[in-house]
């Protein structure tokens, strides 16, 4: 009897717990209608979007590092937008559960060598054949004819190419150069050594210095999401492209690249910036042989765990693309979901810059994208921001609202400028453009 009681007690207090919460959440609902805060409620750009993909996007992250939605804008919380690091995929890999796991017993893959028939001898057979594939699935870069260098991040890829290309006899370093605004760690990666093989010299735009050079073209380009070419072209020049976000959640795919040097990271493409992982597609056998001499000098390999990994991932990506190309239901498209998100967060920035009347954002015209297979607009892993009217200092004006940013000194250009990351997870996002928004001057 006892039992029995018991039964019905819990059940009882079961029915109340679900009423209290389903009345909380109508009130909620209410209340934000009132007060206007749906204007952070996303709108597909086409003007529809499936059930499924509506459901994740809604869903928020759960990590107890981010701040709070509900923070003021003009609270005490500091928003720190100056990095890069890609956390806003997380979402999307806590909904695909154990698709992406790896699980490696303590006894494989001990040996320092993967395939001594390799140029690359550090180099994961699995991790090569998914870089293979991924590229062809989303069709932005040749592949065919290329030596696959991996690295730790693109980072070290970027040195690696230096050193490849850097003569090793010349009586000064060989120039490096890039068109401004240029990512802002160019500088500080090349003369980090102080390298008697090469030496950053600056803005490609106004290079003028005879011999050999170096150029670097990154597209699209960070810090502002243009399309670049190289615009040195002289006969003695080497180009090394840095393609981080030649990928269609940020830029239309217009066709394969195909260049002599091309650097990628898992880092932009899923999310993954700690795996560390990075890979060049290269032409010459003779480069990818020197650059896999600097990687064997400077770390003696690559972290096998790593590329194991990051070859679960891109097969997991390149899995999502091609089932949701066969329309099945049950796995949503990495690039497709990640696309969705960033139009919804560039609305959402667009929207505070108006209601602000204080900054600028560029503007991109839109192109047909052959993954997608449908028109898109370029939407930047950073947006590009100029402070309007009287500011000069646009990373301290902003510094002075908690916002923090990474200015256009770094990149050599105006300190008007400031670069902010859009990849950050949802909260602290909408919470920067809600506070964006309430800054007059």
């Amino acid at each position: 009897m006892a039992i029995k009681i018991t039964s019905v007690f819990s059940m009882r207090h079961l029915f109340l717990l679900s009423l209290a919460m389903n009345v909380s959440l109508i009130l909620r609902t209410m209340y934000e209608r009132e007060h206007g805060l749906n204007w952070l409620c996303f709108e597909a750009p086409n003007g529809h979007l499936s059930q499924r993909t509506r459901l994740s996007l809604s869903s928020s992250s759960t990590s107890a590092t981010t701040t709070p939605i509900d923070a003021q804008p003009g609270g005490d919380s500091i928003i720190n937008l100056a990095r890069g690091d890609p956390i806003m995929f997380e979402r999307y890999w806590r909904q695909m559960g154990d698709r992406a796991t790896v699980v490696i017993p303590g006894w494989q893959y001990i040996s320092y060598f993967s395939d001594v028939t390799n140029i690359c001898w550090f180099l994961e057979p699995e991790f090569a054949k998914e870089v293979v594939r991924v590229h062809r699935v989303v069709g932005n870069a040749v592949t065919e004819g290329r030596h696959i260098v991996v690295g730790t991040g693109s980072s070290q890829l970027y040195l690696a190419a230096l050193f490849a290309l850097s003569p090793h006899n010349a009586s000064e370093p060989i120039s490096v150069v890039s068109q401004a605004p240029y990512y802002s760690s160019y500088p500080s990666m090349t003369d980090c050594l102080k390298s008697g093989l090469y030496k950053w010299v600056g803005d490609a735009q106004s290079f003028n210095k005879e011999g050999p050079y170096i150029e670097l073209v990154t597209s699209p380009n960070n810090p502002d999401g243009n399309v670049r070419r190289s615009v040195v072209n002289k006969s003695d020049g080497i180009l090394v492209h840095d393609l981080a976000y030649y990928w269609p959640q940020y830029t239309p795919i217009s066709s394969p690249v195909d260049h002599e040097i091309m650097l990628f990271t898992v880092s932009k493409s899923t999310g993954h910036a700690g795996m560390r992982i990075g890979w060049a597609l290269v032409k010459d056998q003779e480069v990818a042989r020197r650059m896999t001499t600097f990687i064997e000098l400077n770390t003696i390999g690559v972290s096998k765990d790593s590329q194991l990994r990051a070859a679960k991932v891109l097969k997991a990506v390149s899995d999502s693309s091609e089932h949701a190309a066969g329309n099945l239901e049950e796995e949503e498209s990495f690039f497709e979901f990640s696309y969705l998100l960033l139009a919804e967060r560039w609305k959402l920035l667009r929207k505070a810059v108006e209601h602000s009347g204080s900054f600028s954002l560029p503007e991109f015209p839109p192109a047909f994208c052959t993954f997608l297979n449908r028109v898109s607009e370029p939407q930047p892993a950073f947006a590009w921001m100029k402070c309007e009217v009287d500011i000069e200092d646009c990373e301290s004006f902003l510094q002075g609202h908690k916002i923090l940013t990474r200015g256009g000194k770094e990149f050599g250009v105006s300190p008007k400028y400031v670069r902010i990351s859009m990849l950050d997870r949802d909260d602290n996002f909408n919470l920067f453009v809600k506070r964006l928004s309430t800054i007059h001057l």
